[in-house]
């Protein structure tokens, strides 16, 4: 056990010294996955994510070697950063870990590709190494706080990504163990996420945040590298991460078991294009369907704890979400829309699809029952009861929503939910050109230029 005054260190130091070669075979099939479907929501938000314009438009003003997914554009490391990270949330259909709750992936990604545009020596071996240290230490530093992060008012997803991702910028810039410490460091001032991006419902902010994650880690690991620094403790100083943030010290699963296992190898990948709260309820109505005639409906009730509470309260607003982003972060218009279409896919948060009448009629009738025994480990359960005019009362309960680990999709699904996410590009692509590049991703030599990730001739459709 590392003592608490060593722990920045410890950090700096299993970056700087992990390998391609000593990752378990499993954690690298584990990040070319994410990977995959990081691109493919990614792709999809080129065309449906409209929150992400005006961080593009600020990208565009300044020219560099980095280029903006799913378009003829390049940027500086740091503002394609920016642009592709707001694209990289902005649908909510990227990889979750349930536990924590954190994204790990959805600036790590975009940051790491922006460097790898600028960089064409480096690896991919290298980008798959850094991607899986960060993944897993955003991961970690979602379980670690001593008390939630939301008590203090903060807003853990993007907090947590912060510092992993600038931690993974730097490895992935060959930086020694001092320097991925600083670069954490210069992360760490660049930071807030209060809460208030999720307390106000018609905030685009929930969508487009990553990007300023993304932005700030490339920034801090190209300090870094050119010389700038920080401070010694930036995760266990008096006023550093946990002080700030978590209210004391970090709890053990910060570092028990650091290098010999990784958590993001425990994310869990979105059927759906909402909110992860919403699944298990979207899950219940699938379920459900076939013996609920919407029309007969009398009362649904949502089993909820403190966690999907945000996802239903006010149940009236809930109900009748007027943009996408309020869509997905509601219970009621997702188990609606559920029933009535027996599907949730990407076309469900069209304007005209959240507006349809029938729909709303339905979701008013979706209303909450709290469970008092529920917490945060019940973060991806839920149950719906459904009432019907002839006094029939059909239950389903979900306590581990689909897409889990447990409950994984195989590489077929992630295959059919990236060309999916391809079709509604700005610049589509065919089904059959995009399954093609879905599997070269999950292929792609660890030899290879990291940059011709997204370089060579069938990848091209995304640049």
């Amino acid at each position: 056990m590392f003592c608490n005054k060593a722990i920045s260190q410890a950090v700096a130091d299993h970056f700087a010294a992990a390998s391609l070669d000593a990752l378990p075979p499993a954690t690298l099939q584990a990040t070319r996955r994410a990977l995959l479907d990081a691109l493919g929501v990614t792709l999809g938000a080129t065309g449906l994510g409209e929150d992400a314009a005006p961080y593009r438009a600020h990208a565009l003003a300044t020219p560099g070697p980095s280029r903006l997914i799913g378009f003829d554009a390049t940027s500086t490391p740091a503002l394609a950063a920016l642009a592709n990270g707001a694209l990289a949330h902005a649908l909510d259909f990227g990889d979750t870990f349930d536990a924590g709750p954190a994204h790990p992936n959805a600036a790590l990604v975009p940051a790491l590709l922006a460097l790898a545009d600028a960089n064409a020596d480096a690896k991919f071996g290298s980008f798959l190494t850094a991607m899986a240290l960060g993944s897993d230490f955003a991961c970690r530093l979602s379980l670690a706080p001593p008390r939630p992060f939301e008590e203090g008012g903060w807003y853990p997803p993007p907090l947590v990504n912060l510092i992993a991702t600038a931690a993974a910028c730097a490895r992935f810039l060959d930086l020694d163990a001092d320097r991925i410490r600083h670069a954490m460091g210069l992360a760490l001032v660049q930071g807030s996420f209060p809460s208030e991006i999720k307390y106000d419902a018609t905030s685009p902010m929930r969508g487009v945040r990553e990007g300023l994650v993304a932005r700030a880690a490339v920034e801090a690991a190209l300090l870094t590298k050119a010389g700038a620094r920080a401070f010694a403790e930036p995760l266990e100083g008096r006023a550093g991460f946990f002080a700030i943030y978590g209210g004391g010290p970090p709890r053990g699963a910060l570092l028990d078991g650091l290098g010999t296992q990784f958590l993001g190898d425990r994310v869990s990948f979105k059927p759906w294009p909402a909110c992860r709260g919403t699944h298990p309820y979207i899950e219940a109505a699938l379920a459900l369907r076939d013996r609920v005639d919407p029309a007969r409906v009398v009362r649904i009730e949502a089993e909820t704890g403190p966690i999907q509470e945000m996802l239903i309260r006010p149940q009236p607003v809930k109900a009748a979400p007027a943009r996408a982003i309020e869509a997905k972060f509601s219970i009621p218009y997702t188990v609606a829309a559920a029933l009535i279409d027996g599907a949730v896919t990407l076309d469900s948060f069209a304007t005209g699809r959240i507006a349809d009448p029938a729909t709303r009629t339905l979701a008013h009738k979706v209303v909450e029952r709290r469970n008092p025994d529920w917490g945060r480990g019940e973060a991806a359960s839920g149950s719906l009861t459904v009432t019907l005019e002839d006094g029939a009362v059909l239950t389903h309960r979900v306590m581990q929503a689909a897409g889990h680990p447990d409950r994984p999709m195989d590489d077929r699904s992630l295959i059919a939910k990236f060309v999916d996410c391809a079709a509604h590009a700005a610049r589509p692509i065919a089904s059959a050109s995009a399954g093609e590049l879905a599997a070269r991703v999950l292929a792609f030599p660890a030899d290879a230029s990291a940059r011709d990730l997204i370089d060579q001739p069938a990848c091209a459709a995304i640049i």
